[in-house]
């Protein structure tokens, strides 16, 4: 079995209590694609009808506001893409665009609806883990709202540190809201400490 494939049945064994026959049949039928760092995905304007769980890699969202990025969120492993679009026939209003060179299994819409209704045991496992991200989500978005800058920043060191080494710096102080000048002023102030 190529690299690729097995990095989604790896991710399958150990999220989901799919049967392996079933995880089989599901890495065969999938459409598993690697990208070049820098790739556009998605362009705002376009109709968002690609979704992707990420196998290796990194994608960024972000809108651009006032001709200046505005990084909403980094996806890596075992983290599903979903455009806020995706699906409708609405155009995205953001981009995603590969950080890294990246493995993703593609959905579509069309994707799913065969998989799900032939096997609905899948579509109960992808709501399971849907529950869970959004919870997720919500969280996040709550933090962002209620915390400093730099709490923001010792929050991410301590959940995803791999994400500073992987990242730039510029990018970093975008998805935390602030200025890249900022950025390194809570650095000095924590190297202080």
């Amino acid at each position: 079995m190529p690299q690729k494939e097995n990095e989604l049945e790896r991710f399958l064994t150990k999220n989901t209590s799919l049967s392996d026959e079933l995880i089989n049949v599901i890495v065969e039928k999938s459409d598993i694609q690697s990208y070049k760092k820098g790739t556009i995905l998605l362009r705002e304007g376009e109709l968002s009808n690609e979704c992707y769980l990420i196998l290796k890699g990194c994608i960024r969202s972000y809108v651009m506001k006032d001709g200046e990025e505005k990084i909403i969120q980094f996806y890596t492993e075992e983290e599903p893409v979903s455009p806020i679009n995706y699906g409708t026939k609405s155009p995205s209003v953001h981009y995603l665009e590969c950080v890294e060179d990246t493995i993703a299994c593609r959905g579509t819409p069309e994707i799913e609806d065969e998989i799900f209704r032939n096997f609905p045991q899948v579509e109960s496992a992808c709501r399971i883990v849907t529950e869970s991200i959004m919870g997720s989500y919500q969280s996040s978005f709550a933090d962002y709202k209620t915390t400093t800058a730099e709490e923001r920043y010792l929050k991410l060191l301590e959940e995803r540190p791999e994400l500073l080494q992987r990242v730039s710096q510029y990018q970093i102080a975008s998805y935390l809201g602030i200025k890249p000048e900022s950025l390194s002023r809570i650095k000095r102030k924590l190297m202080k400490k």
